[in-house]
């Protein structure tokens, strides 16, 4: 192996990089936050981010139907949303895209996708109390206890099955704290080119200035599902999670466990949600602030798809999770029926491989300029354009160097491991 392959393949080691997929062709003003505690716009801003097509930076519903294609759900009342395909990258249909909103626990995704590749799962951690400090009143939680010894692996379980913000802060705290690991995810989502995004508080509560966007929330999934870590969390439906230590009658000691369930609705079902045929994750989140988001994957006949919906205006039980439904019928009914409005681009470090002219966005695309950002370079939409859609793959299978981040990537997910896992005790 010619010695920078060899040196490309310690750094991603040593940086924990992701792996992602593609192939070889290919085919902004924004919205200021809402602070905590009040509700954002009613409207979406009249300009908005172009990443990924200059039709996902457009208000209301952007759709292309061709012939004998389904029509839209007339009843999705999400304030932004979109269905893409997980795999060519193709977003089918979109509504507010580059809409900045509060992504509540769904931010957890990006956490992961950030610091699940820094600790090995049989990694231990003994909870100092300062690791727990922080974690915002009313918060999710697993169950963390001060001074006990968990696995990484516990930890991420209870990020992804009961969203923790407990083991969210000791897994950042693991991470040389919360600042720094607030850092490194804003560093992430730039390499992603989830350019709506801005993290205050790595757990996804409820923060001056935190958002997120449909379009971005979707990218961040759709790059954490090139790890198999993460897949296997995310589609975990229940497991047992450490209790805590205690002195039995006899002086002896001992630690049981308790059953933690994943409060994806999708994945485990309620009285008023059934299992979603083919579901595999991905997260949900809830503030008063944000409302109700999700974003999930499903595998039908071959296909994978992306779903996002954020903040859904009818307050029904469970609502994000059937208009999440909804949009994945349609997405999998109209698949091949529709042209694409826009595409999820791949990360800045792909594209700009290779001398890829254009690849690395400007100061105004990446939010906070006067106008709205243009389309990086390789985000034009094509129909039936390979592999997320960009202009760099692997030709015959030989693995590609990449620019920062040493991105490695291929076409097609291993599929298997998206089976969802709900018969596992």
């Amino acid at each position: 192996m010619p010695a920078p392959q060899k040196t490309a393949r310690r750094c991603l080691l040593v940086a924990s990089a992701a792996l992602l997929s593609v192939s070889l062709t290919a085919p902004a003003a924004l919205a200021a936050p809402a602070a905590p505690g009040t509700s954002p716009s009613a409207t979406p801003p009249a300009q908005m981010s172009t990443v990924g097509g200059a039709r996902l930076g457009r208000a209301g519903t952007q759709v292309d139907l061709a012939n004998g294609a389904p029509v839209l759900p007339k009843d999705i009342t999400a304030r932004s949303w979109i269905v893409a395909d997980a795999e060519s990258g193709e977003v089918l249909a979109a509504h507010n895209a580059h809409w900045r909103l509060p992504p509540a626990s769904t931010l957890k995704m990006l956490f992961a996708d950030t610091v699940l590749p820094k600790f090995p799962k049989t990694q231990t951690h003994r909870v100092d109390p300062a690791d727990l400090a922080g974690v915002g009143p009313g918060s999710s939680l697993v169950g963390i206890k001060e001074n006990e010894t968990y696995t990484v692996h516990d930890l991420w379980l209870g990020v992804f099955l009961r969203s923790g913000n407990d083991a969210v802060h000791v897994l950042a705290a693991m991470n040389d704290g919360v600042e720094e690991t607030v850092e490194d995810m804003n560093a992430h989502a730039q390499e992603l080119q989830a350019l709506d995004t801005n993290v205050v508080s790595p757990d996804g509560y409820d923060a001056k200035g935190q958002v997120s966007s449909a379009y971005d929330l979707t990218l961040i999934a759709r790059s954490g599902l090139q790890k198999k870590d993460f897949r296997e969390y995310c589609s975990t439906v229940r497991a047992a999670f450490p209790g805590e230590t205690k002195k039995n009658k006899k002086g002896r000691t001992t630690r049981g466990s308790f059953e933690i369930q994943n409060t994806n609705r999708l994945l485990s079902g309620d009285y008023d949600v059934s299992v979603y045929q083919g579901i595999a994750g991905v997260k949900n989140g809830y503030t008063t602030n944000a409302g109700n988001t999700f974003t999930g994957v499903a595998e039908r006949d071959g296909r994978v798809l992306l779903v996002t919906v954020m903040n859904p205006e009818k307050k029904e039980h469970n609502e994000a999770y059937k208009e999440t439904a909804k949009l994945f019928d349609w997405g999998f009914a109209a698949a091949g029926k529709v042209r694409p409005v826009g595409e999820l681009v791949p990360p800045k470090s792909a594209v700009g491989a290779k001398g890829q002219p254009g690849a690395t966005p400007s100061a105004g695309q990446a939010g906070g300029g006067g106008s709205p950002s243009e389309p990086v370079a390789g985000a034009s939409v094509r129909s039936g354009s390979g592999g997320a859609g960009t202009a760099l793959g692997v030709a015959g299978g030989a693995l590609v160097l990449l620019a920062a981040g040493a991105f490695l990537v291929n076409r097609r997910w291993p599929l298997p491991d998206l089976v969802r896992r709900r018969n596992r005790p």
